[in-house]
């Protein structure tokens, strides 16, 4: 039985893949780093760790990768403060299933980020437990941020179900032994094999009611 619904937020509270990728190429080109065209799709997922290390060794900054990920947060809060790409729906979808089952994120993005998006779409207060990437040792495609909401939901992970864009974000979730609800990302589509590993496939948030969860739970139950 789903007891919880555990969101991502990049791609599925917030559109803000491209914002991200935006920031870190800007940044990049400033500093002289190499810019390649898969860096959005590699850094996805990742933990502020991971990605301001990949910025420093892979694209080359010069700076460290502690400097880095605080020079990337702060824009981010920059963008985030003119303009808050809320995805259709979001806001909607979190509060129909806020009362059905106890409610959590687990999100790549730095905790003053998370932050900044609850406090901004008023949604602070439905969530039981929200998890940074950076509060854990590894970030997506491995399940530890996953892991450590069920945790902190004090929950099996096969009794939450987590709401997924990309194709870190569900191997993670699929990996924490979550039902996994995948509603892909249309700027960053996740490859078939990663699809397949999604217990439910939505075209958009206006699908996702409590309905929708609770036939997870009886899929579960047939099988």
């Amino acid at each position: 039985m789903i007891e919880a619904v555990v969101f991502d937020l990049d791609g599925v509270i917030v559109d803000s893949e491209q914002v991200w990728d935006e920031v870190r190429e800007q940044l990049a080109r400033e500093c002289g780093g190499r810019w390649h065209d898969r860096a959005q799709a590699d850094m996805m997922g990742m933990s502020s760790v991971e990605w301001s290390r990949y910025m420093h060794d892979v694209i080359g900054l010069p700076e460290p990768p502690e400097e880095i990920d605080a020079e990337v947060v702060r824009r981010m809060q920059a963008r985030y403060e003119q303009d808050l790409p809320v995805v259709t729906g979001a806001v909607e979808a979190v509060r129909r299933l806020d009362g059905s089952y106890r409610l959590g994120i687990a999100s790549s993005s730095n905790r003053p980020l998370i932050d900044a998006v609850l406090s901004a779409t008023g949604l602070g207060e439905v969530f039981a437990a929200t998890v940074s990437s950076e509060e854990v040792a590894r970030g997506k495609p491995e399940p530890d941020v996953y892991l450590e909401a069920a945790r902190r939901l004090d929950l099996e992970t096969e009794r939450i179900a987590a709401i997924e864009d990309s194709a870190n974000g569900i191997r993670s979730a699929h990996a924490a032994r979550m039902s996994v609800v995948a509603i892909p990302n249309r700027r960053y589509v996740p490859p078939a094999d990663a699809l397949a590993l999604a217990d439910l496939v939505l075209d958009s948030l206006a699908e996702l009611t409590p309905g929708a969860v609770g036939r997870l739970a009886s899929a579960d139950s047939a099988a």
